[in-house]
């Protein structure tokens, strides 16, 4: 067995083999609770018609107010319960619902993942959320349920906390307990009002938390009001957010985007703007190291081709209308476009008659001097 030096010491070096073994793998998730032991409480019926969007009997208001809703009897822990299931072979990449609440009583065998949802993986169907659970047009008028595929949110309105102490502890309290289901951006506590904001990284990280959290209690063993938050009306966070979207959006293209083209667009804006590029297709700077300033050529327009040697600099004319540097630029693009085939030879009919000098924009329209 080969060695390998230390500072110190000589120490055998490992196989990859034993490399891999000491790796740690997920182990089988396990069984949340056994079947039966969570008790299933149904709604007092209030009224003759039951309401699924709000999951209320019409008329019972006041008797199903969230005051009294009872503490959750389980919780997820994601050191102990994350584990492989069947969707780790099948392929499917949509979280346990009853996993995210601590009660899934099927552990291996369920069809669904028992781990955090990757927000690295994007999901079959947008307009689903990490639980399969269908999004809507618009959000519940109490900001709850699974929400809308109109707005992508990250933040979570957390209501009925017990405050001890300044609005610091506060924070370092609902940070604790929010932060076990993924990396928090930053965290709002609106002090004597008992309501935080927590806004994560990912929005799969706030529905699986909105899940994770109902009910909950942090360290007061209060019952936690969790909902999705309005719209920040701070004009500085929505440019932030505009502009996050915007970052998201060009990664997302530029992933499906053949380089081949990217290299492309890269060249002919290039070409418009009379730069040059750098091995690495990026924008080299407009000034050259010559001492008069020139501006740097593209050499090679088509690959494999060689850049004609530069013409020499011809002194400013006293009295022209361009100056000498406008003179040669547009001498350089017209001498690509004929590489490029893309001035063709004029009819013979078409000789006689003064053509617009290409390159000259309103200038060249004019006939001759006269006009």
């Amino acid at each position: 067995m080969s060695t390998v030096e230390t500072e110190n010491q000589l120490v055998p070096a490992q196989e990859p083999a034993l490399l891999v073994k000491k790796q740690k793998k997920l182990k089988p998730a396990r069984k949340q609770v056994k079947p039966g032991d969570v008790e299933k409480k149904e709604t007092p019926q209030t009224g003759k018609e039951y309401n699924i969007w709000y999951n209320k009997w019409a008329g019972g208001d006041r008797e199903d107010s969230y005051s009294n809703k009872t503490k959750s009897q389980t919780r997820c822990n994601i050191k102990k319960d994350a584990g492989l299931t069947r969707a780790n072979t099948t392929g499917i990449k949509y979280c346990c619902l009853f996993f995210s609440r601590g009660c899934c009583p099927y552990g291996w065998e369920c069809e669904y993942l028992h781990m955090l949802p990757d927000p690295a993986t994007a999901l079959p169907d947008s307009s689903k959320d990490c639980f399969a659970r269908d999004k809507f047009s618009d959000y519940r008028d109490d900001m709850g349920g699974v929400g809308t595929f109109t707005r992508q949110n990250r933040t979570l309105y957390v209501g009925r906390i017990k405050e001890t102490g300044v609005g610091a502890e506060t924070e370092e309290v609902v940070r604790r307990h929010f932060k076990e289901w993924g990396p928090i951006e930053r965290i709002r506590v609106l002090q004597y009002r008992s309501v935080a904001f927590v806004t994560y990284d990912h929005e799969f990280a706030a529905q699986f938390a909105k899940e994770a959290m109902a009910c909950q209690s942090l360290d007061n063993d209060e019952i936690l009001n969790v909902r999705w938050a309005t719209e920040d009306p701070n004009p500085v966070q929505k440019v932030a957010e505009k502009r996050r979207i915007e970052e998201i959006g060009q990664e997302a293209i530029r992933a499906r985007m053949d380089p081949r083209i990217v290299d492309a667009m890269r060249a002919v804006r290039a070409l418009e703007d009379g730069t040059e590029l750098d091995p690495e297709g990026n924008v080299m700077d407009e000034e050259s190291d010559e001492p008069d300033g020139k501006r740097r050529r593209i050499e090679g327009v088509n690959e494999g081709q060689e850049a004609s040697p530069e013409p020499a600099p011809e002194p400013a004319a006293a009295n022209g209308l361009l100056s000498s540097d406008t003179l040669e630029g547009l001498r350089y693009f017209a001498e690509i476009r004929r590489r490029q085939g893309a001035l063709p030879t004029p009819p013979p009919a078409a000789m006689a008659k003064p053509q617009p000098t290409a390159g000259l924009g309103g200038l060249g329209d004019y006939g001759s001097d006269d006009e």
